[in-house]
């Protein structure tokens, strides 16, 4: 798992979840009710039907985050990533945004101005990138630089001072 259900209670926050993940046939999960339900608090001043509602649209979050981890695995196992020994920051930080956006996807007007999917079309572009070994997940990581390398040095031999011979 790429990023927590904690996590995403901090960003975007119970209020953005319980708008997006919230069945809408279903009366909106209470923002408090979101926040104890994302991170495990105790939930007893409410009743059995809200906290039923609540369990709901955090189904409906796991499943995009599943999907976003699906979709991230996909980018970095052809390289073998995978398994991550520990989640780099710029991981969750994609899988966040991939998570937002497939919780918003119904929306209206959700063009390249719109933050979600500019993080979306960002985050893909740097999946895409590590994909190709242009962007590298950390130290450990081998990126390929194309015409990069160590200088090479041949013994007795320099262009410099060979070119220098004819002046």
């Amino acid at each position: 798992m790429y990023i927590t259900l904690a996590q995403l209670a901090q960003q975007p926050g119970a209020k953005e979840l319980a708008q997006v993940a919230t069945p809408e046939h279903l009366r909106m999960v209470d923002y408090d009710l979101m926040q104890a339900t994302l991170t495990g608090a105790d939930r007893s001043a409410w009743t059995t039907e809200e906290t039923a509602v609540a369990d709901l649209a955090v189904a409906r979050i796991n499943s995009a985050i599943n999907e976003a981890v699906a979709e991230i695995d996909g980018f970095l196992s052809p390289r073998g990533y995978l398994p991550l020994q520990s989640v780099p920051d710029i991981v969750s930080s994609w899988c966040r945004a991939i998570t937002r956006y497939k919780l918003h996807q119904n929306r209206l007007n959700a063009d390249d101005k719109d933050p979600i999917t500019r993080a979306y079309t960002d985050s893909m572009k740097l999946l895409k990138l590590t994909a190709e070994g242009k962007f590298s997940l950390g130290l450990e990581d081998k990126v390929i630089i194309q015409g990069a390398g160590m200088p090479e040095f041949t013994p007795g031999q320099s262009v410099l001072r060979d070119a220098l011979k004819d002046f």
